[in-house]
This record gives structure tokens, C-alpha cells and sequence, in this order.
């Protein structure tokens, strides 16, 4: 059976699910140095994903605001379809490590040493490519459109309140692991960037909200307001602090992230796992 699996080049939900132990059990057993060095990168994907989207969907006033919103969307999924091409690692996507939690083949103290470090390299890595936007005054770009719209989207994440944050979080982190799962229906390169475009863009139209996609559309706005304040002189960024980003949207938007993954990774785990 499993070489027959080997041969093919497209899955059934029930072949797909024999892959959900296997990925937890690999993710989890990386160096810590090769699971950080990958979260770096899957941090950086996600902000270029994010700036991508800033970029496309600045000075779009004009355009209605459906089609703006999928603009954002199919421009975000750049982010996703590096990483899981590059192999990143991704700290929505590691939720799926939970299977191996819940099959009693990974201890709880590792699936929180995998989830830390991922999601301490996702931040760093978003805060890197923040600073080089900032200081490449890529936001000044069309008139500097691009760095208004960044400051806006910022604003608009940290005015949910928390409860709505955390339902926001569960629904994007729904469909960005049914994306990553739908890759697994396939191998070819083209057949898993399909897989994973509609889901995504799905996400950002709706206006969920995304952790580590967070860790760059706020920073970088946060770097806008306070080291080149006459450009916001006109806009309340009141808001646009690190205790409110930290406490009020971060923080939820993980917690939300959380459910929204392990919910989708266990309950396709626990109809397919008997197919193992």
C-alpha cells in the first residue's frame, strides 16, 4: 500500500491523512537550530506576502472594496506558497503537531518547545524584513501611498476587540491549514500552489487575522509613526503601540490560531488515522 502511495501523483483524503503523523513526528524531531533557522524564514516569506499585499492594494479608493480585498488576497498567498515550497516552518502551520500529541508519540513539553521556537524565529524574521522596508523607504513609493495604507491596515487589526481577535484567529488559522492540507493531495509544484491559493485568499478577503502576518503589517507601521511622525500627522495612531499590539492583538489572534489549527489537524487525525 505505501508503495503505491509512493508512485502516485494525487491523493485521496484517506491516503492524505496518513502524511498528518508523519509531518508532526518530522517537524518535531528537527535540531532546534534547524527549526528556528527555518521559522526565520517562514517569518520573512510571510512578510514579503504582507508587503506584497500593502503594495498591491495601496491607492485602490477607487476600486470596489470586494474586488480590493481580492486583490489582497490572491497577493498574500505569495507568503504561504513560499513557505511550504521552501519547507519553512510556519507557527500556524505547526499546530499540526498536535497529531503527534494527541496519538501519544510527542510529549506535551515538545510540541511547546516546537510552537516557541517557530513562533520566536516567525518574529523575528517578520521584524526583519519590517525594518528593511522601513529604512529601503519602500513605504514612501507612490506618493507614499503604500506607507499610508500600511499604517491604515495596522489600525484596523488593533481596533478588533479581543474576543473578536480570537474568532478572527480561529477562522484564518481554519482555512490556512486546510490549505496546507490540500497540498498534500498532490505532488506536483503547480498542483500545490493551486491547492493553496483560494484558501488563502479566502483569509485575507474575509479579514481573519493571521499571527505572524501581524508580526509585519504592525511593526512596520509602528517604525512609520514613531521615526517619521509628520508622515502620519494626519492620522490617530493613538492605537499603534506595543503593549496594545502585544496584549490586544497578538495575543488573541494566537489563542485563535491555536484552536482554529489544532481543530482542523485533530479532526482530520481522527477520521483518517485508522487508515495508517
Amino acid at each position: 500500500m505505501s508503495e503505491q502511495i509512493l508512485e502516485k501523483e494525487n491523493f485521496l483524503p484517506e491516503e492524505m491523512g496518513q502524511n498528518l503523523e508523519i509531518v508532526a513526528l518530522k517537524k518535531a524531531s528537527y535540531p532546534w537550530w534547524k527549526t528556528f533557522i527555518l521559522a526565520i524564514l517562514g517569518g520573512i516569506f510571510i512578510a514579503f506576502g504582507a508587503m506584497f499585499t500593502t503594495t498591491v492594494c495601496s491607492g485602490s479608493s477607487n476600486i470596489p472594496y470586494g474586488l480590493s480585498r481580492l486583490l489582497a488576497g490572491a497577493s498574500f498567498s505569495l507568503g504561504l506558497i513560499l513557505v511550504i515550497l521552501s519547507g519553512a516552518e510556519l507557527f500556524t502551520g505547526s499546530t499540526i503537531v498536535s497529531v503527534g500529541v494527541a496519538n501519544k508519540k510527542i510529549s506535551l513539553a515538545k510540541l511547546i518547545k516546537n510552537w516557541g521556537l517557530v513562533y520566536l524565529g516567525n518574529f523575528i524574521g517578520s521584524l526583519l524584513i519590517a525594518l528593511l522596508v522601513f529604512f529601503g523607504k519602500q513605504y514612501l513609493f507612490g506618493n507614499g501611498v503604500i506607507g499610508i495604507n500600511a499604517v491604515n491596515i495596522a489600525l484596523s487589526k488593533l481596533h478588533h476587540t479581543f474576543g473578536e481577535s480570537i474568532s478572527l484567529g480561529i477562522l484564518c488559522n481554519m482555512l490556512v491549514c486546510l490549505a496546507i492540507w490540500l497540498t498534500y493531495s498532490t505532488k506536483s509544484v503547480a498542483g500545490k500552489i493551486m491547492a493553496l491559493i483560494f484558501p488563502i485568499t479566502a483569509f485575507v478577503a474575509a479579514g481573519f487575522e493571521h499571527s505572524v502576518a501581524n508580526m509585519y503589517f504592525v511593526p512596520i507601521a509602528w517604525l512609520i509613526k514613531n521615526f517619521n511622525p509628520n508622515f502620519v500627522v494626519n492620522i490617530n495612531t493613538v492605537d499603534l503601540t506595543w503593549s496594545h499590539f502585544l496584549l490586544g492583538n497578538l495575543l488573541p489572534v494566537t489563542i485563535g490560531n491555536i484552536i482554529g489549527g489544532v481543530f482542523i489537524w485533530l479532526t482530520f487525525n481522527f477520521l483518517y488515522k485508522k487508515h495508517a
